[in-house]
């Protein structure tokens, strides 16, 4: 664990003079001296571990456990939860108002492997000049044609589209294909 705010304080890092103590079994011991909790836990072989600062008579819980293997266990815990993280690929295809057919076909032919691949892909079109004046018919007509050759691949149905993004000179679109169920 490298980030050490996280964790109790344990053993001599517990200061009070008086600590409410829980056994590895979790039999209470009452409040004892903390010289004298310390003693019992180096007994047990284990560790002192601060449990709450304030218990319900405003002292210290302290428990006697096995501190290496509760950081072992959290260790674990958290390299599962990482492995089992699914990341979300994003692929970004750029098409110009001016693109050639050719292509154009071509990059389609990309974004569709890219989602049959199951990562998502953002179709941006970027204009330059004077293409902004007619960005808003020229892009629409742009999308439909797209969308059309969606349709013909027979993909459309399963295809998710999020909301336009119109930045400046750039109007983006996402697309997903839905998860089979």
């Amino acid at each position: 664990m490298k980030d050490n705010k996280e964790l109790p304080l344990i053993n001599a890092q517990i200061r009070a003079p008086q600590v409410q103590v829980i056994t590895k079994d979790g039999e209470n011991l009452g409040v004892i001296s903390r010289g004298e909790a310390l003693r019992r836990a180096e007994e047990a072989g284990l560790d002192l571990v601060l449990l709450a600062d304030k218990g319900s008579e405003g002292i210290p819980v302290v428990r006697i456990m096995d501190f290496g293997k509760v950081l072992y266990e959290r260790k674990k815990k958290s390299a599962l939860a990482k492995k089992k993280q699914k990341t979300v690929q994003i692929k970004e295809i750029k098409f110009s108002p001016k693109i050639g057919e050719h292509d154009f076909l071509t990059k389609l032919k990309h974004a569709l492997e890219f989602l049959n691949d199951g990562k998502r892909v953002k179709i941006t079109l970027f204009f330059k000049g004077r293409e902004n004046i007619a960005k808003q018919e020229r892009g629409t007509e742009l999308f439909d044609k797209i969308d059309k050759m969606f349709e013909d691949h027979g993909i459309l149905k399963d295809l998710v589209q999020e909301k336009d993004m119109k930045m400046g000179r750039f109007w983006s679109r996402i697309y997903y294909l839905k998860k089979a169920q």
